[in-house]
């Protein structure tokens, strides 16, 4: 798919050697078509390796897809330089007056914090109101999930008796939701979190509907991913977004921080941390994502500013027993 990014955006170069098409702004400026237009509200610390993996997993959609980062006014960034943040990313207040098809927000590592102790907390609700009426569909990642829930749903996050790390056999619960289209009954998928969320307040929603959850109940996954209003707000928890070295990274970080976490599950050969990671997630990951762009693509309006005119809460969806038992 052509994705469209900034010019010189380093993710660039990446991309293109992995034989992936990339298109430059100026590029996509001669052409004439409305790409789908996709932002990325990127809360994690090591932006520059997050971009890549987001462009990355978004690579198999065949229509134009134009990406504008976004970072935080409100918190100071101590992992990436002000000069790639100046060239490649704008804040709301650039663009509360836009409308998107997509908007991501990331994960953050910040979950064992009360969401409220977070210092750009009220920033981040003024951006999940935002997104209400100027964002068709909004995919939250991770603690970005865990965030949105606690919001938009008054569903509360649980600390883990440990952190449920590595790569985790996941089970498609009701296969005919536009996002599990293509999917295998089971799949592989990173996970990377001290805290999961409140089951019974899920259960008990009705504006929430789970797709995917952890296979193995003893693993303590939960749900992974959960719907709202037919799929306009998606929260996915967990990060079928990462790399092949992703957890490798995260594992040998705390190791020298002297935190001695447990080695991620499923990922070394052998549980040998001395050997290459194996990658046993990128198709499901691809088919996820392409999903969720082929649903934007279908449903946004050409003209993104009648999303005004629309309420998200107009296109709840409610539960009942023949969607349970026919998508099974």
């Amino acid at each position: 798919m052509p994705i469209i990014v900034k010019n010189g955006l380093p993710a660039k170069k990446i991309l293109e050697s992995e034989n992936i098409f990339v298109m430059d702004e100026h590029r996509a400026e001669t052409q004439e078509i409305r790409p789908l237009e996709i932002a990325v509200l990127n809360l994690m610390p090591l932006k520059e390796d997050t971009e890549l993996d987001i462009l990355r997993v978004m690579s198999n959609f065949p229509i134009q897809t134009k990406f504008t980062f976004l970072t935080i006014e409100s918190h100071e960034a101590k992992h990436t330089t002000a000069s790639h943040l100046e060239s490649f990313y704008q804040t709301f207040s650039d663009v509360k007056d836009c409308f998107y098809d997509g908007l991501i927000i990331t994960g953050a590592p910040v979950e064992k914090m009360d969401f409220e102790e977070v210092d750009y907390w009220e920033e981040l609700t003024r951006i999940m109101d935002w997104s209400r009426v100027h964002v068709f569909s909004t995919f939250h990642i991770c603690w970005g999930a865990q965030a949105g829930l606690y919001y938009h749903h008054k569903v509360n996050k649980r600390l883990l008796p440990k952190k449920l790390s590595g790569v985790y056999r996941h089970h498609v619960v009701h296969r005919k939701k536009m996002l599990m289209r293509g999917m295998d009954d089971y799949f592989l998928a990173p996970q990377s979190r001290y805290t999961g969320v409140d089951e019974d307040a899920i259960a008990k929603n009705p504006e929430l509907y789970v797709v995917a959850e952890g296979a193995d109940p003893k693993d303590d996954v939960g749900s992974t991913l959960i719907l709202a209003y037919s799929s306009r707000q998606v929260f996915m928890l967990g990060h079928t977004e990462y790399d092949r070295f992703d957890l490798d990274k995260e594992y040998k970080r705390d190791l020298a921080k002297g935190i001695e976490p447990e080695m991620p599950v499923n990922y070394y050969p052998d549980d040998d941390p001395s050997k290459e990671p194996i990658l046993s997630w990128r198709s499901c990951s691809n088919c996820l994502y392409t999903n969720w762009l082929n649903f934007i693509y279908q449903e946004t309006p050409y003209d993104l500013t009648t999303l005004m005119d629309t309420d998200i809460e107009a296109s709840s969806y409610t539960k009942d027993p023949e969607h349970d038992h026919a998508t099974r």
